[in-house]
């Protein structure tokens, strides 16, 4: 973890163990710091697995590789790099997923594509094969270790170690879900954020999973932004390892799916809220409704605009109630908007109304608001039943501290 610890952060959780998981981390030296950075978790067998990944049109050789790897349904190894992104690394960076992913196909006795690999930091760097070669040694070598371990070894320019639980009951079996995730900046996914890992004991067929997966993800970690800046390593990877005792979940209508749905989309909406409040730089959590669109895909864009508007941000940051920032970025938004029809809330209390400020506005409460630590931006479009919420933070000076000596 680097750089003080952002005001909004939460303590970090008491996490159950995940039968079928073994959790390690060693010191590869990717950068020069006296930490963890390389992780790997062992996943028993059958155990199955789903993701998302970035689209971003440049993504790094470790994304493709999960991507190719994903439709087989099976892992039995997690290997996550920090420090170096490993992209735009052309055929040295491909070389060195290889030798990662044969390296540990081959402790493990399992096929290549069973094992899944992320890498995050610089761009622009070939991942070196002769630290990823020694890190891996070190962390097969290691004893298992905490979650906390695992959290903190997978982190960059994050403040504080992020992770959630949730469990569900399918039938009378009580099933546990665990989440680890890193990011701070470069957050607007559209598909997910940074990198993320869920585990569960649960018994889950890989396409169920994969769609689970996929519902939960369009809800929350496609709802968040730090900076508007999509990244190329994003990848969110849910691990099942089938440990419990139940039926498999096969189809949605295997009893106790919908549950056990419900807590995935809880544990995804926790983890991308737990991104948004280690912002870079973040001192308000702020959350934006969008009603009255034409479409939810429209008020989910209009709210992106909102919240990806540097001048929302800035205004937020300075607790300035300056509710002409948010009509304009509803107007920017480019999709179907009613000047006279839009309406505005700060904290619950309209502000703006049919085009106008309201009748004895009355600045007080909304400044009041605006001094705390979670904000509420609401705009009403008038036109439809679409609806969205995105979450986003404010946007400070140290963002621009904390991004203009990354790589130094």
């Amino acid at each position: 973890m680097s750089h003080s610890v952002s005001p909004l952060a939460l303590p970090f959780p008491q996490l159950p163990a995940i039968a079928g998981v073994t959790p390690h981390v060693a010191r590869a030296r990717y950068k020069d710091w006296d930490r963890c950075d390389l992780s790997l978790v062992e996943l028993a067998p059958g155990t199955t697995v789903a993701g998302v990944t970035t689209t971003s049109k440049c993504p790094s050789p470790e994304v493709e590789w999960c991507r190719s790897a994903l439709p087989q349904g099976s892992a039995r190894a997690l290997v996550v790099s920090a420090g170096n992104a490993n992209a735009f690394t052309g055929g040295k960076g491909r070389d060195a997923v290889q030798m990662v992913v044969d390296t540990v196909s081959a402790q493990l006795g399992c096929a290549a594509q069973e094992v899944f690999v992320s890498a995050t930091g610089v761009i622009g760097v070939p991942l070196p094969q002769d630290k990823a070669r020694a890190g891996l040694d070190a962390a097969f070598a290691a004893a298992p270790c905490s979650w906390r371990d695992l959290t903190d070894a997978i982190g960059t320019t994050d403040t504080f170690a992020k992770a959630a639980t949730t469990s569900a009951m399918i039938g009378d079996r009580r099933v546990e879900l665990v989440g680890v995730i890193k990011g701070s900046g470069m957050i607007a996914p559209d598909m997910a954020t940074m990198l993320g890992y869920i585990f569960t004991d649960a018994a889950i067929a890989p396409a169920l999973l994969q769609q689970m997966l996929g519902a939960a993800n369009r809800n929350t970690f496609n709802c968040i932004t730090v900076d508007s800046d999509t990244s190329t390593s994003d990848t969110v990877l849910a691990f099942a390892t089938g440990q419990a005792d139940h039926p498999r979940l096969e189809t949605m209508d295997s009893v106790g799916a919908d549950a056990f749905a419900a807590a995935l989309a809880d544990l995804c909406r926790q983890l991308a809220h737990l991104v948004v409040r280690d912002g870079e730089g973040a001192s308000k959590f702020i959350e934006v409704r969008v009603t009255g669109a034409v479409s939810d895909e429209s008020a989910h864009r209009i709210a992106l605009s909102i919240a990806n508007s540097p001048l929302v941000k800035t205004a937020i940051a300075g607790e300035d109630a300056n509710w002409g920032r948010v009509v304009m970025a509803v107007g920017k938004a480019g999709e179907p908007a009613e000047r006279d029809l839009l309406s505005i809330r700060f904290g619950g209390v309209e502000v703006a109304a049919q085009g106008v400020v309201v009748e004895g506005y009355d600045e007080a409460p909304v400044a009041a608001h605006l001094k705390g630590q979670e904000i509420l931006v609401e705009a009403g479009i008038g036109l439809g039943q679409g609806r969205a919420t995105v979450w986003t933070c404010d946007l400070t000076h140290g963002y621009i501290s904390i991004n203009a000596d990354y790589r130094s």
